[in-house]
C-alpha cells in the first residue's frame, strides 16, 4: 500500500474519540481506525524506513494504572522510526527528533556536553539553525533555574535547564493531509533533525 496521506475520516475519528472515550466507541470504529488511522502510518513508515531507520508504532491503548485519567484509548497514533518520531491526532500532524526524557546517567552527560565551551557552542549554532527554520526547540521538562553545580549565568544556561533536546514541528489539519504532501513535510523535518541527532551522537551518546 502506498501512503496517500490521512483522509478525512481518519480526523473524524480521533475527534469522536476525544468526545466518546470507550470501549463501546472503540469497537464501534475499530474498522475505521485500521484502515483511515494505522494502514496509513504503516504506510508511511515503511516508506521512511530505507533513509531514517526501522520503525515501531506505540500501542493505542493507555496504562491507565497509575493515572488520574481512566481514558483508556490515546488520541494520537504515534510511531518512533529510527531517532525520530510522528504523530498523527484529531489536530494534525507532528514529526520531531531529540532526546526525551533522558535517564540520569544520560542527561548527565547531556549537560557536560552543552556546559563545554567547544560541543556547547557546536550545539547553539545547531539550535539556532532549527529556530531559524522555524522548529520548535523542546524538552520533556524544563527547570525553572540552573541544575545544581551550573551558575545561572551560564552563557548556554537556557539549554542547561532544558532536561533533554528535542526539535519538533506541527502542523493543523489541512486539505494537505489527504495527500502525500504529509510526506513530505515529515521527511523534511527529519532531515532537518540530523545534525542535532549527529550532535548527540557524539557528545551524549
Amino acid at each position: 500500500m502506498a501512503f496517500r496521506g490521512w483522509p478525512i475520516e481518519a480526523v473524524e475519528f480521533y475527534e469522536g474519540l476525544e468526545a466518546d472515550n470507550s470501549k463501546v466507541y472503540w469497537q464501534d470504529h475499530r474498522e475505521t481506525y485500521e484502515r483511515h488511522v494505522r494502514a496509513p502510518m504503516e504506510a508511511l513508515l515503511a516508506e521512511l524506513a530505507d533513509e531514517f531507520g526501522p520503525a515501531t508504532m506505540f500501542r493505542p491503548y493507555r496504562d491507565v494504572r497509575f493515572s488520574a485519567d481512566k481514558s483508556p484509548y490515546k488520541t494520537t497514533c504515534a510511531a518512533r522510526i529510527g531517532a525520530g518520531y510522528v504523530s498523527f491526532s484529531a489536530e494534525g500532524l507532528a514529526a520531531g527528533s531529540g532526546l526525551y526524557m533522558p535517564d540520569p546517567a544520560t542527561l548527565q552527560r547531556f549537560r557536560a556536553a552543552v556546559d563545554d565551551s567547544d560541543s556547547g557552542a557546536e550545539l547553539a549554532l545547531v539550535v539556532a539553525d532549527l529556530r531559524r527554520d522555524g522548529y520548535e526547540i523542546m524538552a520533556h521538562d524544563v527547570l525553572k533555574t540552573a541544575p545544581r553545580g551550573y551558575p545561572t549565568d551560564h552563557p548556554r544556561i537556557e539549554l542547561l535547564r532544558h532536561k533533554g533536546i528535542a526539535m519538533m514541528k506541527s502542523w493543523p489539519v489541512g486539505a494537505w493531509l489527504g495527500t502525500r504532501k504529509a510526506k513530505d513535510r515529515v521527511v523534511t523535518t527529519l532531515r532537518a533533525a540530523v545534525p542535532l541527532g549527529q550532535w548527540l551522537d557524539r557528545y551524549v551518546g
